[in-house]
């Protein structure tokens, strides 16, 4: 209990110290804070939230080919005044002047059936003659006209896309979730970037301060005769690598700074003042579950699942093209033609069509068996490289399991050792005064106390680089045990 007393105390005197420059203009942020604002105002998440529309669309595009279609196409008008060449009986040619107009309308229907691949489609025609020569005017028309077109032995666009298409969709949907748990690890490298810096910074100007105290009490002594001058000279180094030390820090600062500026697209704010992260998580953590997550969640677990659909349907293509290709039209209705409108809708006479369209290939050189053949290694190639894409995906998550594990144990360690650092520096440099400790060890204890310091920001960023890095791997929020999502 004392311990964690000491280390509650450390946190708030070392937050206390490095953020004491907070004022009315200084916008003060947690982790959280900087990754909901990357998350909404980056140029990632705007890029992210652009491709994820563009899938949308994309699978809107897929839908509507399973919808009725409804077009109106015609020719109006359709005027045309030339000269064109008549063969004659005997062989010879004419040619003949030609005015007039032949404009049409046709209003059509068609519906794809995705079980075999086959076409339903209705038709109404209206098609106007005018022979401005010899004074003529003639209609044609199609009341009503119902077919269906059937490919035979021809590869099913639709039934492959209705497999496909909606795996690609999820996939996009939840590449999005990974795009935006992906800024949360950037966003928290670049906080932490400016959170060293800054306590890099406090660190120099609280060792120049120091410096400058001990350089004083030292002057002192050198004037009464009770340590050498090598000691004062090697306290004037001391206090010029403070100072550069404090220049370098304000440099770095001011990058990290600018940098996270950019990136989380906070504009309007001149300073920054970061908040010190906790590490209590809630949160209980097996490499099982987060297994059982990421196949659940992750698009690359969707990926599997397409990339082996994918090469599947390349297989059936290239079997389905090689072989008899076939097309069945059948297709009744009425038509009629007169010279005027009403006549031409009036006793219509029946309208017949009836063709198989065939396609056999008798000699190509085995290129039908090569194109089988590729496709054929094209899918066990497809099946091995999944396979070893899952290993590798169960084998990143295990080792990150054990990592956020061991990051959890080194951030408490790391903050001892900054607690005993810092105890033990305000001791010797008590002792260097009193006069009964070297310049040497108080220079020891100088260092040991910033890397302390050091080390344990750096235990703190590789804990939560860890721990948002799971909720990527995973797409889940283990402290509400819930999946992500996001709107």
């Amino acid at each position: 209990m004392k311990t964690q007393l000491h280390y509650i105390i450390f946190l708030l005197l070392l937050s206390g110290k490095i953020f004491c420059q907070d004022s009315s203009d200084t916008a003060r942020l947690s982790l959280q804070d900087v990754i909901a604002m990357a998350k909404e105002k980056s140029i990632e998440s705007k890029q992210a939230a652009t491709v994820k529309e563009t899938k949308y669309w994309e699978w809107r595009v897929y839908r509507s080919n399973y919808q009725p279609q409804l077009l109106l196409n015609g020719l109006l008008p359709a005027y045309s005044k030339t000269f064109s060449q008549v063969i004659q009986p005997d062989g010879t040619i004419l040619f003949q002047p030609i005015h007039n107009n032949n404009s049409s309308l046709n209003l059509s229907f068609s519906q794809s059936i995705a079980a075999t691949g086959g076409t339903v489609f209705g038709t109404t025609q209206l098609q106007r003659f005018d022979d401005f020569d010899r004074k003529n005017q003639l209609y044609n028309t199609v009341p009503f006209g119902i077919g269906y077109s059937q490919p035979l032995f021809q590869f099913n666009t639709l039934k492959w896309d209705n497999k496909i298409e909606p795996l690609k969709y999820n996939e996009s949907k939840q590449a999005y979730i990974e795009s935006m748990e992906g800024i949360a690890i950037v966003a928290s490298g670049y906080f932490f970037d400016l959170l060293l810096a800054q306590v890099n910074y406090q660190i120099a100007q609280t060792n120049l301060e120091n410096t400058k105290k001990i350089m004083q009490v030292a002057n002192e002594k050198l004037d009464i005769g009770k340590i050498a001058k090598n000691e004062i000279l090697q306290l004037q180094l001391e206090q010029l690598k403070a100072e550069k030390a404090t220049g370098v820090a304000k440099r770095d600062m001011e990058i990290a700074l600018l940098n996270l500026r950019t990136y989380t697209g906070l504009q309007n704010t001149d300073k920054i003042a970061l908040d010190l992260p906790s590490t209590i998580v809630d949160m209980q953590v097996t490499a099982d579950k987060v297994l059982e997550q990421a196949y659940a969640n992750r698009a690359d677990a969707i990926g599997f699942a397409r990339k082996i659909a994918e090469a599947q349907r390349d297989v059936v293509k290239a079997k389905a093209d090689n072989g008899l290709n076939a097309t069945l039209t059948a297709r009744l209705g009425y038509t009629q033609t007169a010279s005027t409108i009403p006549k031409a809708y009036q006793s219509p006479q029946d309208q017949q069509l009836l063709q198989l369209e065939f396609a056999i290939p008798i000699m190509d050189w085995g290129r039908s068996k090569s194109r089988t053949k590729t496709a054929e290694a094209n899918l066990k190639f497809a099946e091995y490289s999944v396979e070893q894409d899952k290993q590798n995906f169960t084998q990143e998550i295990v080792t990150q399991v054990t990592l956020f594990d061991m990051m959890k144990g080194q951030v408490e360690l790391t903050a001892k050792a900054d607690s005993i650092a810092s105890e033990k520096y305000n001791i010797a440099q008590q002792r260097y005064v009193l006069g009964n400790l070297s310049i040497t060890d108080l220079s020891i204890a100088f260092q040991e106390k910033d890397q302390a310091k050091r080390d344990y920001i750096a235990a703190l960023r590789d804990f939560w680089g860890a721990y948002y890095q799971l909720r990527y791997l995973s797409l889940y929020d283990f402290e509400k045990n819930e999946k992500i999502t996001y709107k």
